[in-house]
């Protein structure tokens, strides 16, 4: 689990899934030139990092991977500039982690050249309601958090009243009754 750094009291942990997530999330945001991470990022960070174990929650898979590569405007050349955006990451990282081994360096972390975007109001609005529905607890600072979970977060944007999405995701049959079963009872603890 993860936690936020900054002066504000912790409002919330995330699992490792939902982490990957939210960079994802923030890769899609940075890469329509966005101010704040919207609903519609996570969703799309959930679906590429996550759709395996989210995909259960929909009798058809086809219709709501056509929505949800719509709804999250997942292009195809966007796709590829992310995959090789990663492999030239990943070559320039590995002769520099291979020279570290050789000469005992520890490796420096490296400043992030894209600075982290906010989250927008609804999205905000959406970790909060997830952080209701939550049954996972963490004791930081004598205080109980929340542990938000990719279903916490996937079943607070369908229960989300004014949210188009929520709606759009609803009428694609999703299952709500069996993602709060699955969100509020989880058959495995958070991973710390």
């Amino acid at each position: 689990m993860t936690a936020h750094s900054g002066g504000a009291p912790l409002a919330h942990r995330i699992t490792k899934d939902l982490e990957r997530a939210e960079t994802l999330a923030a890769m899609l945001a940075h890469s329509r030139a966005a101010l704040v991470v919207e609903v519609a990022d996570l969703l799309a960070g959930m679906y590429i990092y996550d759709w395996e174990r989210l995909s259960q929650f929909w009798d058809g898979n086809d219709e709501i991977e056509t929505f949800l590569q719509q709804i999250c405007r997942i292009s195809p050349q966007r796709w590829h500039h992310w995959i090789e955006h990663y492999d030239q990451q990943r070559r320039e990282e590995e002769p520099r982690k291979v020279w570290q081994l050789l000469t005992g360096a520890k490796a420096q972390a490296q400043p992030s050249s894209e600075s982290p975007l906010s989250k927008s109001a609804e999205l905000q609005a959406v970790l909060q309601h997830a952080e209701l529905l939550a049954p996972g607890r963490d004791m930081v600072e004598g205080r109980a958090v929340p542990i938000l979970t990719c279903e916490c977060v996937l079943l607070a944007i369908a229960k989300t009243k004014d949210s188009e999405i929520g709606h759009r995701l609803v009428a694609t049959g999703l299952n709500v009754a069996s993602l709060e079963q699955s969100a509020r009872n989880p058959k495995h603890a958070p991973r710390h």
